[in-house]
C-alpha cells in the first residue's frame, strides 16, 4: 500500500507541475506510411504563414561575425512564427522537425568573439531541414554540437524561448533534442513516437510506462497538460486503424492531435502557452505532402512538394495564412513568389 502511494504522488507531482503546451506524435502504417502531427499552443496569437524555400539558399546563424554559414540542400515547406522563425515543416528527403516548448531548457553561454559559431535558435529546425536527409545523419552531425544554440526573449515579452526539437523521417526513425543544464541530449530511437512540453522527455517517458499499465479505453487522463495530453496521443496513436489508406490515415492522424488540442479561447495568465490551440499540421514523409489547418478558419489545405520546384533555380514561395486567409483542399496554386524573411538574431 505504502508503495502505491508513493507511485501516485510521484504521478500527481508529474502531472500537475507546471508545464507547457503543443503535442507531437508519429503514425507509423503500412508500407512505409508514416505521418507526423503537431498542434501549436499559445495564450495570444502567433501570426503563422507557410513557406517554399528551394535548396541552394545561403543562410547564416544570425548571431553576428561568428554566425554558423551553410547552403541549403534540401528544399523544404515550413511553417513560420510572426515571419522570422522555422517552427515546422518537411523537406524533400522527407524529414520533419517540430519546435516545442520546454522550460527546463538551459542552454550554453555563447561567446560573440570565442572560438565555436552560433545559430540563432530562430533558425534551429531550419538548419536541420536545409542540411539533412535522415534523423540518423542529423543525430551523427550534430551530436558534437558544432555550433552554440543561440535564445533570446520572445519579440514584445518578456519571456525568454526555451524550445526543444523532434525530428522524424521516412523510415520511421526519430530523435529528441534538448538542451538541459547547457548541454545536448539527444535521444535516439524509432521509438519515441511522442513528445510534449515539460517535463523533460526523461521524464514524459517515465510517467508514460506507468500510465500503459492502465488500460486507455477504461481511464485515461484529460487535462490540457502536457503530460496528460503525452499519454493520450501514446494510447490513441497505437489504437487507430494501421491502414495505406492515405486518406484515411490521414483523417485518424488529425483526429489524435486534435485530442490533445485545447479549446478555442482558453488561456491561463500564469501559464501563457497552456492556452488555446493555434494550428495543427501533418506531415506525410512518403508522399511529401503537408496538411495543415488554423482553428479560426475551419478546413484542411495541404501542398505537394512534388508538384513545387525546389531546384536551386525555384524561387521562394508564402502562403499568406494570418489575417483568417482561407484555403481548402491542394493550395499549391496560392503560393505567390516573395522574398525569403529574415531569421531573429542577436
Amino acid at each position: 500500500m505504502k508503495r502505491i502511494l508513493i507511485v501516485l504522488m510521484l504521478v500527481f507531482c508529474f502531472v500537475y507541475r507546471k508545464t507547457d503546451a503543443c503535442t507531437r506524435v508519429v503514425y507509423k502504417g503500412p508500407n512505409q506510411t508514416v505521418l507526423t502531427a503537431r498542434s501549436m499552443d499559445w495564450r495570444d496569437e502567433i501570426p503563422v504563414n507557410l513557406w517554399v524555400f528551394p535548396k541552394g539558399m545561403e543562410r547564416n546563424g544570425e548571431v553576428g561575425p561568428l554566425s554558423v554559414k551553410w547552403t541549403s540542400k534540401y528544399g523544404s515547406v515550413i511553417a513560420s512564427a510572426w515571419d522570422m522563425a522555422t517552427t515546422d515543416g518537411l523537406n524533400e528527403a522527407g524529414l520533419v522537425a517540430n519546435v516545442l516548448w520546454l522550460a527546463e531548457s538551459q542552454y550554453p553561454k555563447f561567446d560573440p568573439k570565442g572560438q565555436k559559431p552560433g545559430l540563432t535558435i530562430a533558425a534551429w529546425a531550419q538548419y536541420i531541414l536545409d542540411n539533412y536527409a535522415s534523423v540518423a545523419e542529423a543525430v551523427d552531425a550534430l551530436k558534437s554540437e558544432p555550433f552554440v544554440l543561440v535564445s533570446d526573449y520572445i519579440p514584445g515579452t518578456e519571456r525568454f524561448t526555451t524550445l526543444h526539437l523532434s525530428l522524424s523521417d521516412k523510415s520511421g526513425d526519430n530523435a529528441i533534442f534538448e538542451y538541459i543544464n547547457g548541454k545536448l541530449v539527444i535521444h535516439h530511437d524509432p521509438k519515441y513516437v511522442v513528445m510534449t512540453n515539460s517535463p523533460i522527455f526523461e521524464e514524459q517517458l517515465a510517467l508514460n510506462n506507468y500510465w500503459r499499465g492502465i488500460p486507455g479505453t477504461i481511464m485515461l487522463p484529460g487535462t490540457n497538460r502536457a503530460a496528460d495530453r503525452f499519454v493520450r496521443a501514446s494510447f490513441y496513436i497505437d489504437a487507430i486503424p494501421q491502414t495505406d489508406d492515405v486518406r484515411k490515415s490521414v483523417a485518424s492522424v488529425f483526429s489524435v492531435i486534435r485530442n490533445c488540442s485545447v479549446p478555442y479561447g482558453i488561456s491561463s495568465k500564469e501559464e501563457p502557452n497552456i492556452s488555446t490551440t493555434r494550428w495543427r499540421s501533418v506531415a506525410d514523409h512518403k508522399d511529401l505532402v503537408y496538411y495543415f489547418e488554423t482553428v479560426t478558419t475551419p478546413g484542411t489545405f495541404w501542398i505537394n512538394l512534388k508538384d513545387l520546384d525546389l531546384s536551386e533555380k525555384g524561387q521562394v514561395l508564402k502562403l499568406d495564412v494570418e489575417q483568417n486567409k482561407t484555403y481548402t483542399g491542394l493550395s499549391n496554386e496560392h503560393l505567390k513568389k516573395v522574398q525569403p524573411f529574415k531569421f531573429m538574431g542577436l
